[in-house]
């Protein structure tokens, strides 16, 4: 059929209901009644509360993700970009030969990964191409994280081309034997995370099904997407005990450092060995036991940290991420002034310090800390800050490239310098104290940092008087 006599079948996103408007509609679906003995007492609150500003750009449309008129669409393939199965089908069906011809020149695409391409003939503007692993048991951590990258990589890819829309296909096609309820687990909390995080651009996001693949996403999206107070509460017993980490990454305690029963012996019945014999081989060591129990102490307050509601903290402003810098760096402030030491909950702060650097230290980063117009009130005690040290992951210190100390003090050097001289390792050489922005941009361009105001002021008041003969040149 030619495909332009195909645009009548086109569907508007914008006419379909949205996730939160099928409330009324679903009432009977959810599982409140099934989960109402289990509410004797409120544990504790949920790793998913209800958002209704994220539901409103959540809609689970049930037919052809090829018909949608979305900035993009998603196609689920094969490492050759080439699959044949009624996703792709369709969607080069109606897009026409010229999609074909582009996917050849990108020359394949790992399990994982997300690549863009027009959408030719489409209503949809792109299409996103990704790859979903083979499903094995014995293999089902490295299934379970390749997922991840897909729906991550996909969203990542949309946010980054300022997309209004992106309509996803079910990725784990029955082909690569996907166990389809696990799969949906790690779709909508991966798409949640990144619109609790990176999402305001995105203004919707369709998940399209099949009839069969109906009812497990009207049976999940609940316990991530929760439409009232009711049916969090009700949702809350349901939540799966693995949730990722603050960005739905899957997290394997266990795996992250195996320790062998025998000294110099791996453990002869590890599902994955071949993916995973670097990290047997690590446990032969009394450091690998040592870094083990660290990091179960620092799962633990990862843990809280999901689980508390941190929306008073966020509020500070006090700890936000910006660009990169001229290494290509993800770059975090730390504004001091927003941190009234004496008014806030430390532990509070501490766990949310956890919560936003989490995905943020799984590669290199450099900080920035403003300490412009910060009083006694706004001072973190050095406790506070060796504790925070101590509980981090090892990811937090290895990771860490740089800590750009900007409009320091005298007192503030000297307590600075004690500090990374006594009382931890490894930090001393980091740190790097400039004295006006200037300096600073020539470490990380302007156009990469978002600068409070107060900020620029200052700078220009006080501490540019100084440089005006070079800036005449």
């Amino acid at each position: 059929m030619d495909p332009l006599g195909a645009r009548s079948q086109f569907i508007d996103v914008q006419t379909l209901p949205t996730w939160q408007q099928q409330l009324g509609e679903d009432v009977k679906e959810t599982p409140l009644n099934q989960s109402e003995s289990l509410l004797g007492q409120e544990a504790f609150p949920s790793p998913f509360p209800i958002r209704p500003d994220i539901n409103r750009k959540i809609i689970l449309f049930t037919g052809d993700v090829a018909l949608l008129n979305c900035t993009s669409i998603v196609n689920t393939s094969n490492e050759s970009l080439n699959d044949k199965n009624p996703v792709s089908d369709s969607i080069h069906q109606l897009a026409g030969p010229e999609l074909r011809d582009e996917l050849l020149k990108l020359k394949g695409c790992r399990t994982g990964e997300a690549k863009l391409t027009k959408g030719f003939n489409l209503a949809a503007r792109f299409i996103i191409h990704t790859v979903g692993p083979k499903y094995k048991a014995k293999y089902r951590t490295a299934a379970e994280s390749s997922l991840y990258s897909c729906y991550r990589n996909i969203m990542q890819l949309a946010a980054e081309q300022s997309m209004a829309s992106v309509g996803f296909c079910v990725v784990s096609t029955t082909k690569r034997g996907y166990p389809l309820e696990d799969a949906t687990h790690i779709a909508l909390r991966t798409v949640r995370r990144f619109l609790e995080n990176h999402g305001n651009s995105l203004e919707a996001v369709v998940f399209t099904v099949s009839d069969t693949e109906e009812s497990v996403y009207k049976k999940l999206l609940p316990l991530y997407y929760p439409r009232s107070e009711e049916e969090e509460k009700a949702c809350l017993p349901l939540i799966p005990a693995d949730i990722g980490n603050s960005e739905g990454e899957p997290v394997v305690p266990e795996r992250q450092i195996r320790i062998a029963e025998k000294p110099g012996t791996l453990e002869d019945d590890s599902e994955e060995e071949s993916l995973e014999l670097d990290l047997g081989q690590v446990g032969n060591h009394a450091f690998a036991r040592m870094e083990g129990f660290n990091w179960n102490i620092y799962n633990r307050w990862l843990c809280r940290a999901r689980a508390e509601d941190l929306s008073d903290i966020a509020a500070l402003k006090a700890l936000y991420q910006t660009g990169v810098d001229m290494c290509g760096r993800t770059v975090m402030i730390l504004v001091g002034r927003n941190i009234p030491v004496t008014l806030i909950d430390i532990e509070k702060a501490l766990l949310y310090f956890i919560h936003v650097m989490d995905h943020i230290t799984v590669k290199e980063y450099v900080m920035v800390y403003f300490h412009t117009l910060t009083g006694e009130h706004n001072h973190l005690d050095s406790d506070f800050l060796k504790n925070l040290y101590d509980i981090v992951d090892a990811k937090f210190k290895k990771n860490l490239k740089a800590f750009y100390f900007v409009h320091p003090t005298f007192r503030s050097k000297v307590s600075t310098w004690f500090f990374t001289t006594f009382s931890v390792s490894g930090m001393k050489d980091k740190v790097r104290y400039l004295d006006n922005l200037q300096q600073l941009f020539t470490c990380i361009k302007p156009e990469q940092i978002d600068i409070p105001p107060f900020v620029l002021e200052y700078d220009a008041r006080v501490v540019s008087s100084d440089s005006v003969p070079c800036s005449g040149r």
